[in-house]
């Protein structure tokens, strides 16, 4: 990962939204699939209801991910996410709220990555103009990833 000020942004992080049926072991049997295919697990949200689970899901590689679930019939759909990268989370969290707040951005949902393998926090951010948001945070000096920073 580079500098913030300096990196070039690449395509956007994208998430998958699985609805799974509600029972015990979807889930795992979902991460088995990824994981027979060397596709890590990088994030994840769940919310159930009573029949179903709809777990949002970020991986280490959405181009295959997007293949296995079209080949095994898992139904999905795509949302791309803003995804920034803390060093010094508290600090750096606080300020990327105060220039989303600034420019007039809502968040409508959020939720934290698995640490960076440089240790770096990471927060993925849905907001509604995902380019508008990357570029308002990349111009503040915050480090905000694109697909390929998350490949390992």
């Amino acid at each position: 990962m580079g500098d913030a000020k300096t990196r070039e942004r690449g395509p956007c992080i994208r998430q998958f939204s699985v609805m799974l049926p509600n029972r015990a072991g979807t889930l795992e049997a979902l991460m088995q699939l990824l994981h027979k295919v060397r596709i890590e697990l990088l994030g994840l949200s769940v919310q159930d209801s009573r029949d179903a689970t709809m777990a949002r899901i970020v991986v280490s590689d959405a181009d295959g991910a997007e293949e296995v679930f079209l080949e095994k019939g898992i139904p999905h759909t795509t949302s791309e996410l803003v995804v920034v990268a803390f060093r010094d989370p508290g600090r750096e969290f606080a300020e990327c709220l105060r220039h989303l707040r600034a420019a007039e951005t809502n968040i409508d949902f959020a939720y934290a990555l698995l640490p960076h393998p440089e240790g770096r926090t990471l927060l993925a951010l849905h907001v509604e103009d995902h380019e508008f948001a990357a570029s308002v945070l990349h111009q503040a000096g915050l480090m905000v990833l694109n697909e390929e920073d998350l490949c390992r």
